[in-house]
């Protein structure tokens, strides 16, 4: 087999991959097949083993974005072993680490024109929601307290990576750090 043939067997991961980068930067309507395979360096012909068209590469792309960024925290079972705390402070540097927040302004607002994508979107933040309030709830939080801390995780993370820069990465661990102790801080009457 040729180099070039080789070249031609792109994986499902490396398509999905490159659409979700053309899809950072142009947004979905950049993510055009024959613009994917052009970047990638092969012909469109291959997209066809993976996908049945555009419209089947967008349906997939949310269901990746939806397990690589949220369902590999919320299924992750070496984290379901620790205990509350423990685990928050582990959510929190892979959310960091890996940038987990980094696409979720793109799928907002991909999601405020397309209602299928507007319901993937509700359903992966129900599925974060849910989790973090097991997460408080076995550290104590209940009522508005668990609520409000859940959310105000949620929030705060879906959106830290678009307001604010750090100095240092000792810097941003160290906040980390923080926002962790504050959240597991006792209610204040």
């Amino acid at each position: 087999m040729t180099k070039s043939r080789r070249k031609d067997r792109v994986s499902k991961d490396q398509w999905l991959a490159q659409a979700l980068e053309v899809f950072t930067r142009e947004g979905e309507p950049g993510v055009r097949i024959e613009s994917l395979a052009r970047e990638i360096g092969v012909a469109k012909a291959g997209f066809y083993w993976h996908f049945k068209d555009r419209a089947d590469l967008l349906d997939q792309l949310l269901n990746y974005w939806s397990h690589e960024y949220t369902e590999v925290v919320t299924t992750n079972d070496s984290l379901q072993t620790l205990p509350a705390a423990e685990r928050l402070l582990a959510v929190m540097e892979m959310i960091w680490e890996h940038d987990l927040a980094g696409l979720d302004l793109h799928f907002h607002l991909w999601a405020r024109k397309d209602a299928k994508v507007a319901r993937k979107v509700r359903q992966v933040l129900r599925k974060r929601l849910d989790y973090l309030i097991s997460i408080f709830s076995e550290a104590g939080f209940s009522g508005d307290e668990l609520e409000m801390r859940a959310r105000l995780f949620l929030t705060y993370t879906s959106n830290e990576s678009l307001i604010f820069r750090y100095k240092s990465k000792e810097q941003a661990n160290r906040l980390l750090k923080r926002r962790w102790r504050l959240l597991l801080s006792p209610p204040q009457d």
